[in-house]
Parts: structure tokens; C-alpha cells; sequence
């Protein structure tokens, strides 16, 4: 197996028996819970224009309609997605997963 894992991976080439680039095994934090959250976009207001938001204000986000959204983990991005609809539920079909060296990367850059 190579150390070097693509700028992109499938989530079977990231499963649970998958050894760190250092080589240890990650089955000791499997079970570790982490918060995931689907990010549709971000945009900046003004207090006075978050005051005045009334039920049916549209905020614009700064994606379009389409566009791929982020799947976080903890506050870092690991995977890209649809948002799709199953009965009355939303989801996150995965489209793209980030590198765990990548992930690494940006979340101990100092920048």
C-alpha cells in the first residue's frame, strides 16, 4: 500500500481498517464522537440587518444553487456533496472526499 493517498479518495479507501500515514491503527478512535455539519454557504451582515430579519427574509448565501456543498468534521472540511431529499428528510449524498493528509494539513496550518 502506498503512503500517499490521493487528492481525492472513496469512502471504502477510507475505511475503518485503513492505517495512518504514521502507521499506527485507527481502530482506537473509531468510536471517538465528532460533530458533522453540512455547509450550504456563508454570507456577512450588519447587526442592524440581522435585527431585522422577519419570517420569509431570504439571506443569499455565497454558493449558488447547484454547487456542491461541504461536509465538516469538527469545523474541518473532509468531503464535498449533494444535498438530496428522501421522504421528508435531507441528506448528503458524498461526491468527493478530501485527503486525510489534505484535512491534516489545513487544520495545523498557521496561516
Amino acid at each position: 500500500m502506498s503512503d500517499v493517498l490521493p487528492e481525492t479518495a472513496t469512502l471504502a479507501e477510507l475505511g475503518p481498517a485503513e492505517v495512518g500515514p504514521s502507521g499506527s491503527d485507527l481502530s482506537l478512535v473509531l468510536d471517538v464522537p465528532v460533530e458533522l455539519a453540512v455547509e450550504l454557504g456563508r454570507t456577512r451582515m450588519t447587526i442592524r440587518e440581522t435585527m431585522a430579519l422577519t419570517p420569509g427574509s431570504v439571506v443569499v448565501l455565497d454558493r449558488t444553487a447547484g454547487e456542491p456543498v461541504d461536509l465538516l468534521v469538527n469545523g474541518k472540511r473532509i468531503a464535498r456533496g449533494e444535498v438530496v431529499a428522501i421522504d421528508e428528510e435531507f441528506g448528503l449524498r458524498i461526491t468527493e472526499v478530501t485527503a486525510p493528509e489534505r484535512t491534516f494539513d489545513a487544520a495545523t496550518s498557521t496561516e
